[in-house]
């Protein structure tokens, strides 16, 4: 079937349009680059012309409170006008693990509003939360430096590989649409200082790890359930040592 992925050329997306493609499918992706643009609604209506699932893991350019609010707003109100008029059967999105808890930052609020522009859309959708990638680990060391230390929340996080992510994607874009929302997560959960600490030895990196039960997240004040999953999420295969092993 004809999948059309929006932020197809992105960290998730690119994974999950290789997956769709091996699977057999008929596979767009959506970016500004390839001349689709959710955002400015460029591209949008010839894309999905025969599409029965869209596929949104597009993210935001800027991350301040506005201008991310405004992006997943403007950019879901394009998608969803163009898909009802080229007959989409199924919307999948990829939101965050904790949204719902993290309402003291500007990009979790804007997450939300994505959400709930889904639900009233009327067109059967499926949500896939997923926990911090891999990925980030290193901008997460970043985002607490003082000199030469780097001073984090206490809190457990449970992050997971971005191949997992869009191995998940790809299972639930060929299935029927649940109206629901489901969360994956990684197999190992720690300390996020336990996580920025082993990223750190294995990139020979002497910043010292600090854990902070008065440190933020990126701003945000956060706990042990802030950024990890509920009862029954689908769990990712690839552990962290394993990952860095191989990048």
């Amino acid at each position: 079937m004809k999948i059309v992925v929006i932020g197809g050329t992105g960290l998730i997306g690119t994974q999950l349009c290789n997956n769709l493609r091996q699977r057999g499918h008929d596979v767009l992706a959506g970016s500004p680059s390839t001349g689709i643009n959710a955002l400015t609604g460029e591209g949008l209506d010839a894309a999905l012309a025969g599409a029965e699932v869209v596929v949104d893991v597009a993210n935001s350019p800027s991350f301040e409170d506005t201008a991310v609010l405004e992006f997943f707003e403007t950019s879901g109100r394009n998608l969803f006008a163009a898909e009802k008029a080229a007959g989409v059967k199924h919307h999948v999105a990829l939101s965050v693990v904790g949204t719902e808890r993290m309402l003291d930052s500007g990009y979790f609020r804007a997450k939300m509003a994505q959400e709930k522009l889904i639900k009233d859309s009327g067109i059967p959708y499926s949500i896939l939360r997923a926990t911090q990638f891999f990925e980030f680990i290193g901008a997460i060391a970043q985002s607490g430096e003082q000199g030469n230390s780097t001073r984090l929340p206490a809190a457990d996080l449970q992050p997971i590989a971005s191949a997992d992510v869009a191995a998940a994607l790809a299972k639930i874009a060929e299935q029927p649409p649940t109206n629901q929302t489901q969360e994956v997560a990684g197999p190992d959960r720690l300390p996020i200082a336990s996580f920025v600490q082993t990223y750190l030895q294995h990139n020979d990196d002497p910043r010292e790890v600090i854990s902070d039960a008065e440190a933020t997240y990126f701003g945000a004040p956060i706990d042990d359930r802030s950024l990890t999953p509920g009862a029954n999420p689908i769990i990712g295969a690839i552990h962290f040592d394993a990952w860095l092993k191989g990048n």
